[in-house]
């Protein structure tokens, strides 16, 4: 590939509609590694917003296909859009390179090009169980309350569920309720006296915040985990009904990867700073990570057909600042990469798991409500 050939890279993102907290996010990590990466690839970055919609992301994905002719086509943020791109994408014979989906189902399609970075919806709460488990034994029962659209919270209340059996609790149980949850009994579930309980909830990020302000701090309820505790932006919204709260991420700086390729996690988390004023977030970083990981195949393959880019993607096993990447040859899941725990604790989110890399310790129960 010539040296001088100019690199369309193209992406559908959030930027309006419920999603575009996480798609500008998203956005910046695609725009710093643009920056990162221009002086040894010749990047131009085209952008359309989806809305959050899946009916104007496809739209944006066939105009970027056809029209724009991208060499480069990013995934956009959500797993149903992701879904919704990559049928497209597939039938293009496009590679997809997904930052942005991490629901179980998406490998389940049997897409035959798309590179997905983020670990499955499955493996954000897998550990949680063992981990409180360790902590309090007398932790025995876990609830799972998750919303009904799509099958993301699903798939995370089935993690919940296998690690929870494995770590031998005595009940699980599973529930679906949509926005808005009526009541804070039904957050609170039915536990007896003595009946030490752990409550996680996996929904949007708005259905998230409306668990965390309305559980009932009872005695029985001793750990409350939900995804959207993962992100700065929950402290804002949930207030002081944050503190205790067990959150997963896909990445934070205080977990130190040994970089193969691109810079390390110091020099992102400081030029993303520089560059937005910000601190830096996993939907950012995996963002950015993809960019780093296409920028190694394309390496390995010396093209931008998208058929020896993919092949160079399924055989590729490397570190980046986000962590290990490697697909399972035969699903295209990926296996390598590890999310972690965070717990917001004294108003700041602290690493918990894995605890060899855990800079704190899981702490409960959770402050009584006042």
């Amino acid at each position: 590939m010539s040296e001088r050939r100019e690199i369309r890279a193209g992406v559908s993102l959030s930027l309006s509609g419920r999603f575009r907290l996480q798609g500008h996010a998203a956005l910046n990590g695609i725009r710093l590694w643009v920056e990162y990466a221009r002086p040894h690839l010749p990047l131009r970055l085209t952008v359309y917003d989806d809305g959050s919609r899946a009916d104007r992301l496809r739209k944006n994905i066939l105009r970027l296909l056809t029209r724009d002719r991208m060499d480069l086509l990013l995934g956009p943020y959500s797993s149903g859009l992701t879904m919704a791109a990559a049928a497209i994408t597939e039938a293009y014979g496009k590679v997809l390179w997904n930052h942005g989906g991490a629901s179980d189902a998406i490998p389940e399609q049997g897409w035959r090009r798309l590179v997905t970075i983020v670990s499955p919806a499955s493996d954000y709460f897998r550990s949680l169980p063992s981990l409180i488990r360790r902590r309090d034994s007398e932790i025995r029962r876990i609830r799972v309350l998750h919303g009904e659209a799509g099958t993301f919270g699903a798939e995370v209340a089935r993690g919940v569920a296998e690690g929870a059996n494995a770590a031998g609790f005595s009940e699980v149980r599973i529930e679906h309720s949509g926005l808005p949850i009526s009541n804070s009994r039904s957050v609170a579930g039915d536990a007896g006296p003595g009946q030490a309980e752990a409550l996680v909830g996996a929904g949007s990020f708005d259905y998230d915040v409306e668990i965390a302000r309305k559980a009932v701090r009872t005695p029985h309820l001793t750990c409350l985990a939900v995804v959207a505790a993962g992100l700065r932006a929950f402290r804002k919204e949930a207030g002081e009904s944050a503190e205790g709260v067990i959150g997963p991420s896909q990445w934070e700086p205080a977990v130190l990867n040994s970089a193969v390729a691109g810079p390390d996690s110091a020099w992102f988390a400081s030029e993303y700073r520089k560059r937005f004023d910000d601190v830096p977030e996993y939907v950012a970083a995996q963002a950015f990570a993809v960019g780093v990981l296409f920028a190694e195949c394309l390496r390995r393959a010396e093209t931008l057909e998208d058929d020896q880019l993919f092949a160079a993607a399924r055989e590729l096993e490397l570190t980046t600042f986000f962590g290990r990447f490697k697909l399972d040859p035969e699903t295209g899941r990926q296996v390598g990469h590890r999310t972690v725990l965070v717990q917001w604790q004294d108003g700041e989110k602290a690493v918990i798991w894995p605890e060899a890399r855990a800079g704190a310790e899981l702490r409960y129960p959770l402050p009584a409500s006042g």
